[in-house]
């Protein structure tokens, strides 16, 4: 979309803030706090979804990424205890797990092929489980599947094992890149204001933590995702707090691969009372955090959680990755989902082309690794 289409758009909006906004987009200057708090006051969802969109196609062109990976959660007992999880288990609770080594590497090996690039791997706090537990499956992983990408461990499981080898911070992570830790992935951030974080995950750490975490991560040349966890108890000025911390540290590290909005599943939690989350609100959150982060390259709509055709819909709303393949995703489906726990990459690629977009099998990096690509860009997209 060019600048005088999206001004056209914005035409006749009655909404003067949502004129400014647009005009500052346009412009390339950064939103306000107060500008995102405007677009969720906004009513007029398509208006906003337009501007995101002016946006994702001046980063993305008209791509839609995806990557074939495949999920391994080596154990679900925790100690944590946080309201907003239906999947962790405490030791000795039905219902709980732990894989040895062999077991994982084999779990991690159902389905593999060629065309895997990825595993992510995220876990419980385990209480007694040792540090080298940890290493030895990313050894063995690595072993086993050589030229795998390792997108392993969220920034609070990483604060973990540094408590758990007695170890610095920035040791820890030196030691887990070592043994075969390629990238990291964004959960457990949940939402940054005191006030949310402590009625929904309040044994988890703090915010500061998170991003201190990811700030050392960053440091040694290690990319991350960003996640925001939304649609339970905050307000919509906690989710432009949130948004805005990541886009600080951004600035600062520029270690962010994407911004991941999670819709909360409240079934099964003690938060089961909390209404789901609209398609309205995904597909705002999704548009928002477009805008807002002007400074990351990639927004990605879960699939998983938001559904396929909420996902499809969000790549003309700023996204423009909709996920993996994933194989056997447990967390969100304890949490009452009710999509598929996985897709064929020929199933992801029609929805992305019945949204209109250009399917691109990406790696972890967004790299472009399947042949349609090369296709693409000698067409000029």
């Amino acid at each position: 979309m060019e600048p005088n289409s999206l001004r056209r758009v914005m035409a006749d909006c009655t909404d003067r803030r949502l004129v400014g906004i647009g005009e500052k987009v346009i412009a390339g200057e950064r939103l306000s706090f107060e500008d995102g708090v405007a677009l969720y006051d906004s009513g007029d969802l398509l208006r906003i979804g337009k501007i995101a969109n002016y946006v994702r196609e001046k980063k993305n062109g008209n791509l839609g990424h995806y990557i074939v990976n495949r999920y391994l959660n080596p154990t679900n007992v925790c100690w944590v205890d946080c309201q907003l999880c239906a999947w962790a288990r405490k030791i000795g609770e039905e219902g709980g797990y732990t894989l040895s080594i062999e077991q994982a590497v084999k779990e991690a090996g159902d389905g593999y092929d060629g065309t895997v690039s990825e595993i992510h791997i995220v876990g419980g706090l385990h209480p007694t489980l040792p540090f080298s537990y940890y290493t030895d499956l990313l050894r063995a992983l690595k072993r086993a599947f050589p030229g795998i990408h390792l997108k392993a461990f969220t920034m609070v499981e990483i604060d973990w094992f540094s408590r758990l080898a007695k170890k610095s911070l920035a040791e820890t992570i030196t030691i887990l890149k070592e043994a075969g830790m390629d990238s990291c992935t964004g959960g457990g951030a949940e939402i940054f204001a005191q006030r949310a974080h402590d009625l929904v995950a309040r044994n988890k750490m703090p915010a500061d933590r998170w991003l201190a975490v990811a700030r050392e991560v960053h440091r040694q040349s290690i990319r991350t995702n960003a996640t925001m966890l939304y649609g339970h108890v905050e307000t919509p000025a906690e989710r432009i707090d949130h948004l805005l911390r990541l886009r600080a540290l951004q600035d600062e590290t520029g270690g962010f691969q994407c911004i991941v909005p999670l819709s909360f599943h409240p079934e099964n939690t003690y938060l089961r009372d909390v209404r789901p989350a609209t398609g309205r609100l995904d597909l705002a959150t999704i548009a928002v955090s477009r805008l807002m982060l002007d400074n990351f390259d990639h927004v990605k709509a879960y699939w998983i959680q938001l559904g396929p055709k909420i996902a499809q819909t969000a790549l003309a709303f700023g996204a423009d990755d909709v996920g993996g393949t994933y194989v056997d995703e447990e967390i969100t489906h304890a949490a009452g989902a009710e999509t598929a726990t996985g897709m064929t990459h020929d199933e992801i690629e029609t929805l992305i082309r019945g949204a209109g977009r250009d399917p691109v099998r990406s790696d972890t990096y967004y790299r472009p690794v399947a042949p349609l690509v090369a296709e693409i860009a000698g067409a000029g997209v």
